[in-house]
């Protein structure tokens, strides 16, 4: 299974690409891509989201992905802040469903609980457990990349548990 995950971000759009390899002798997930998208500061919102949307399209022509995971909308104390990244959050829906991929949305609390164990990590701690879990050297820059990966790994994770319980012992 590979999986596209997005952080949309307003300075940043993060993206990751992981693959969780079940063939292997011991499955392990499999670090494919990752990467920030930088719309141009000086560009209206229409052309940054344009930008958005073109690079999340070409991104995920380039790496076939078998499904998007996004985080879902949060509540911000700042509504100019939240609706513009509902935005740039639409933009990546639009990309997603244009390529004909289907979309998991993920709470921001349930995304850190289940890459780092809890609900309310620290950036930094989120990081450093991506490397970990991705046998990666350092933690994946910029930021925005790392919590996409995340975004990633804890669809694969969701999946997994899923097709678990669906199975039927009898």
């Amino acid at each position: 299974m590979r999986v596209f995950g997005i952080d949309c971000g307003t300075e940043i759009t993060g993206y990751g690409v992981v693959e969780w390899n079940a063939a292997a002798r011991d499955p392990h997930l499999v670090p494919i891509a990752a990467g920030g998208i930088r719309p141009p500061k000086k560009s209206g919102l229409p052309q940054r989201l344009a930008f958005v949307h073109a690079e999340i399209a070409s991104l995920l022509q380039i790496h076939q992905p078998d499904v998007v995971s996004i985080e879902e909308v949060f509540y911000s104390v700042n509504a100019k802040s939240a609706l513009k990244l509902g935005h740039v959050r639409g933009v990546a829906l639009l990309a997603a469903a244009n390529a004909g991929l289907p979309v998991a949305e993920y709470a921001p609390l349930t995304i850190k609980s289940t890459v780092t164990g809890y609900g309310l990590a620290q950036k930094e701690q989120v990081q450093f457990m991506i490397a970990r879990l991705l046998g990666l050297a350092a933690a994946p820059e910029p930021a925005d990349a790392a919590d996409a990966l995340a975004i990633a790994i804890c669809h694969v994770h969701h999946a997994q548990t899923l097709a678990r319980q669906s199975v039927s012992v009898i």
